[in-house]
């Protein structure tokens, strides 16, 4: 472990890592981090979309950083768009009609909107975790307006029965793997991205001039951490993570339940 002075960028995944339960982060996080604010900037890096990170930004009073929202496919800093890419359209409705065939359920995300068909457990799950609210509505009429708007998905989340995901998930890497990141990040969960993004390539869009990744230290649980925490300076596993990702970090703390980043910031980064 280099120097404490040596990390200029803090960057960590939400779900599975900094927060404590499925949506908040403990006290004990917030006030470990409120220790290195001043010296390092914290960077939230998820697969969520920017209004279900920024109640946890506000909590940890970081509301003055930039987020990596999407897995890199929307990058913001108050309302100033650093970087955004979209699923094009197309590709979308591709990935519409594989779901359609296979009984899959689709939700789809642009900005801060988030589309569903109908409503089910996974969808109010994900309601009560992110702390945000989707628009019931018809996945073909959703495809439209964005088409008309000239926008695409930032995201995509395909949710089925693990019988149903494990279909579905060679096809669509078979069919589409060349140009979106297909991830499972649970059993019946599958987020699809833009290929050209990923939480490192936005990391590297918030160096500054004489930073390098050598200078960032990082956090992270599931398979689209994977490259970030191989590629920084320092990247940290918590407890919980997937086996191949705890065998890419250089460090593995606590799980997130037993506030491992906090712990990993206490013993580390506090001078």
């Amino acid at each position: 472990m280099r120097h404490p002075s040596t990390y200029k960028m803090l960057c960590s995944d939400l779900d599975g890592t900094l927060l404590t339960t499925k949506s908040d982060v403990s006290h004990f996080t917030v006030s470990q981090i409120s220790k290195i604010k001043e010296q390092v900037r914290i960077i939230l890096v998820s697969a969520r979309m920017p209004k279900s990170m920024k109640y946890v930004q506000r909590d940890l009073g970081i509301d003055e950083q930039p987020i990596i929202c999407y897995n890199g496919a929307l990058v913001l800093d108050g309302k100033k768009e650093i970087h955004s890419i979209f699923i094009q359209i197309d590709a979308l409705s591709q990935i519409h009609l594989l779901a359609e065939k296979n009984n899959v359920q689709l939700g789809i995300y642009c900005n801060d909107e988030w589309y569903v068909e109908k409503d089910s457990e996974r969808v109010q799950k994900e309601i009560r975790y992110t702390k945000a609210n989707p628009v019931f509505k018809n996945t073909l009429e959703t495809i439209l307006d964005l088409k008309k708007r000239k926008l695409g998905a930032h995201k995509i989340m395909l949710m089925g029965t693990k019988q149903k995901v494990d279909i579905i998930f060679p096809i669509l890497r078979n069919s589409l793997g060349n140009i979106l990141h297909f991830y499972r990040s649970n059993d019946t969960l599958i987020e699809v991205a833009p290929k050209s993004v990923s939480k490192l390539s936005a990391i590297k869009l918030l160096l500054k001039k004489e930073e390098t990744l050598a200078n960032v230290i990082a956090f992270g649980d599931n398979y689209n951490d994977l490259e970030m925490l191989k590629n920084v300076g320092c990247g940290v596993a918590v407890a919980n993570a997937r086996h191949e990702v705890k065998k890419t970090a250089k460090h593995i703390t606590l799980s997130n339940i037993e506030d491992g980043v906090a712990h990993f910031v206490k013993g580390h980064l506090i001078i």
